[in-house]
């Protein structure tokens, strides 16, 4: 730091060396002032504004906004709405009498008749208990040769002492359903049941549920190929040696996870379900999914975030306009029920270009850098947006095109969910190999809960050999 003496004694003797010394300091303050500028933007990011997980809100967790317009209704139940509450049965299992022997006037009641019955029910849980079948299997000694002939035993019973297939099933349905790690469901089922259950019987649960179902993961693969609508995301799963990344593919009845150490192309070519895929992929513009070649659709959920943060902490005009814009359009497509016309979309089109022209004038792309320089010049984050609404306009715009096509890729972002939270409870996988077990048997449970299956009985079958194919759904 230079003391005002010595720069009054630098301009009297020298004063190209203080010109010098003012542009060293005004380039130094332009490069911490955008320094702040950036950190100042990185401190404003949310989930409301950006892609950040609403887990990294912490304290500061914004207010929650629906996008949603006001129906002018009431909250609750509207008229004509069914309530749903506890309902008396016909037959119940049970029925305690309660006899009356006596009157309030102290007449005496034993031999007078019963006139009606004040009858109320209780759904009460029974003691659980696991119920043992014992297979008795018969042997005899052949009249004709001596030899001794036994009944064979069912298939699947191949111990003296062993569990069935429904409890072994609903192991890895408390496991991997509602995430009750493997030590808390031992003492649960302790509790529940009085029958200790060691953790490596849970874990064996899971490896068998694991190899059973690979007829179904090879179905689910091949039924998400042939798809006409497919939603893709991925999210890092923590494992005790590194970094992981967890894939997913669904539709509205299916659902694919698949784990792997690459997040890019490397893994979506080891899954094999987009490098044969030729309908219409939505994501959130991750660049490898554009490596294949079929069509794509852009997850406006993720503009609507990244212009929210444009207008509420730049003050871009433009951006709030292509923000209300995108709103109302998807609002006039899921009014329609057949495929929009060319003349009924040339209005929204023309607007969503007027509105780039106005952003591209408030932000003009840098000019190029000289020949020296190698590498193409830095955008803003609104540059880059507004390059992807103009370079991918298609795909941006896919549901305003294709009525069938969604406006955001909230589904699969909606399937990743359930994995997070699996990440919460227990912080990590301890390997590789668990994560892999989980990923297959949540994507049997997903795709039978989307499809209106019991889970439950859908996990039994798969220990019987029989798990249900996901091409075998209509």
């Amino acid at each position: 730091m230079f003391t005002r003496k010595q720069l009054l004694d630098i301009a009297k003797t020298n004063p190209e060396a203080l010109v010098d010394i003012i542009l060293a300091l005004q380039q130094q303050v332009q490069i911490l002032t955008q320094r702040v500028t950036q950190l100042e933007q990185q401190i404003n990011k949310n989930s409301r504004n950006s892609s950040k997980p609403p887990s990294s809100d912490g304290l500061k967790k914004p207010k929650p906004k629906s996008l949603r317009k006001r129906s002018g209704k009431k909250c609750g139940g509207q008229k004509g709405h069914k309530g749903h509450n506890l309902q008396k049965v016909e037959e119940p299992d049970y029925i305690i009498p309660l006899s009356v022997t006596s009157c309030s006037c102290r007449a005496d009641l034993s031999n007078v008749p019963v006139s009606r019955y004040d009858c109320r029910q209780v759904f009460e849980l029974p003691e659980p208990k696991l119920e043992v079948i014992e297979y008795q299997s018969e042997m005899k000694i052949c009249p004709g040769c001596g030899q001794t002939a036994k009944a064979p035993f069912p298939e699947g019973v191949n111990a003296p002492v062993q569990y069935g297939p429904r409890f072994r099933g609903m192991l890895v349905y408390m496991q991997n359903q509602h995430f009750i790690p493997a030590e808390r469901l031992s003492r649960l089922v302790t509790d529940l049941y009085g029958t200790p259950v060691s953790v490596a019987t849970i874990l064996d649960a899971s490896s068998r549920s694991y190899n059973n179902l690979a007829p179904f993961e090879e179905s689910l693969v091949n039924a998400l190929a042939d798809s006409e609508v497919l939603h893709a995301d991925e999210s890092g799963v923590r494992t005790v040696k590194k970094l992981y990344w967890l894939h997913s593919a669904g539709t509205e009845s299916l659902t694919f996870y698949g784990v792997h150490e690459k997040r890019g192309t490397a893994a979506m070519d080891h899954f094999n379900i987009l490098p044969n895929f030729k309908g219409r992929l939505i994501h959130d513009f991750w660049k490898p999914y554009l490596s294949y070649g079929c069509d794509h659709g852009l997850c406006n959920a993720h503009h609507l975030r990244e212009l929210t943060f444009l207008f509420e902490q730049q003050g871009q005009t433009w951006a709030k306009k292509m923000f209300d814009l995108l709103l109302d359009m998807n609002d006039f497509v899921g009014e329609q029920n057949k495929q929009l016309t060319p003349e009924q979309k040339e209005p929204w089109l023309k607007q969503y270009h007027e509105i780039l022209s106005e952003g591209w004038e408030n932000n003009p792309l840098p000019e190029k850098p000289p020949k020296k320089k190698r590498g193409r010049p830095a955008k803003t984050k609104t540059q880059n947006l507004l390059t992807r609404f103009s370079d991918f306009e298609e795909s941006a715009l896919a549901f305003l095109h294709d009525i069938n096509v969604p406006f955001t890729n909230n589904l699969a972002e909606q399937d990743i969910r359930m994995i997070k939270v699996r990440l919460k409870i227990s912080g990590c996988f301890r390997t590789v190999q668990g994560a892999e077990h989980f990923a297959r048997i949540r994507s049997y449970f997903s795709t039978a809960r989307k499809q209106g299956r019991n889970v439950l009985d859908s996990i039994t079958d798969a220990f019987k050999g029989v798990p249900f194919l996901a091409a075998a759904y209509p």
